[in-house]
């Protein structure tokens, strides 16, 4: 009976194999003037400076203002800047979507980049400025800079940390916003207007908005280590490289914002599934195997399936 479920096991799987996950970058934007270097790199911060700040609880589903002013906290370490934002997240809940948005008033903004740390607040994702793109207003909200998170925290782990924070190299940038009265021509299909598209510079107070829900499908990093060494670097998401600005001209299509989509690719945690399926199988628990192989997949590991097949196949 058991050597025959194991067959009936491999012959599904062998039926249904599926290609692995691939991830690449999309949307292609015209050249102007590029994001600094500094922009693309994790800073590097020390735990006791972390543990300092006051991280504020967010509750799933819910959506978040966060003023940032003169009274809100300040870390000016290295080359951020100004007032920060720290938020606590449960992690015990599955994988979560994050949408944070950083609103512009009277021409300014806050220019977010987020760092991201595991329940031991070792940094395990790094979003740059650059990651949150300009937006336009629409007829409930404002023009805005927005970027989605996704993220899977590992098991076992009940927090996860965002720490929201500008540099000095953002202070020194602006964000190319579209003049309102072309969105309107564009809507209606009026002939463009040859004004000049106005730019909101970049400072240290804003006013965030943070949305967080969870969901279903899992995120594309994963938060806390299975296996990694705590040196582990956090996965930056987005382009390393310089990113240039979307140039807007009278005829371009202002039917939509320019977005800059990026998939990251994921934390190497193939050999934590692939050992925790071979000792499933080895202790005769299929079904133990077959939910960490699934758990694997939505992770995009290209190698447990495999692993699944060959282990079934030695166990016969």
């Amino acid at each position: 009976m058991k050597t025959k479920l194991l067959s009936l096991c491999l012959s599904a799987l062998l039926c249904n194999m599926i290609p692995a996950v691939s991830y690449a970058t999309s949307d292609t934007i015209v050249p102007d003037t590029t994001v600094p270097a500094a922009s693309t790199t994790a800073p590097s911060l020390s735990i006791s400076a972390l543990q300092k700040l006051q991280w504020q609880p967010i509750n799933t589903h819910d959506t978040q203002t966060i003023i940032l002013n003169s009274t809100s906290q300040q870390f000016n370490d290295g080359d951020i800047r100004g007032a920060v934002a720290a938020f606590a997240l449960s992690a015990n809940q599955g994988p979560l979507e994050i949408t944070l948005n950083s609103l512009i008033k009277d021409k300014q903004v806050y220019s977010p980049n987020v760092l991201v740390f595991d329940e031991q607040l070792r940094p395990a994702a790094f979003y740059p400025s650059h990651y949150f793109r300009y937006q336009q207003a629409g007829i409930m909200s404002v023009d805005r800079l927005e970027g989605v998170l996704k993220l899977t925290p590992a098991l076992g782990q009940q927090r996860i940390y965002l720490l929201v924070y500008t540099t000095r190299a953002d202070l020194q940038d602006f964000t190319q916003m579209v003049d309102p009265a072309k969105a309107y021509a564009q809507g209606v299909g009026n002939a463009m207007p040859n004004i000049p598209d106005p730019t909101a510079h970049h400072t240290e107070l804003g006013t965030l908005t943070l949305k967080v829900k969870s969901e279903r499908d899992a995120g594309n990093i994963l938060i806390g280590q299975i296996f990694s060494p705590p040196t582990s670097k956090p996965v930056i998401v987005g382009s390393t490289q310089a990113i240039s600005k979307p140039t807007i001209t009278p005829s371009a299509d202002l039917s939509q914002s320019a977005v800059f989509t990026v998939k990251p690719v994921l934390n190497d945690t193939e050999q934590y599934f692939n050992d925790a399926i071979t000792k499933a199988i080895s202790n005769g628990d299929i079904d133990k195997a077959l939910k960490l192989l699934n758990e694997a997949e939505r992770l995009g590991s290209p190698t447990a399936r495999e692993t699944f097949i060959q282990k079934i196949k030695d166990k016969r």
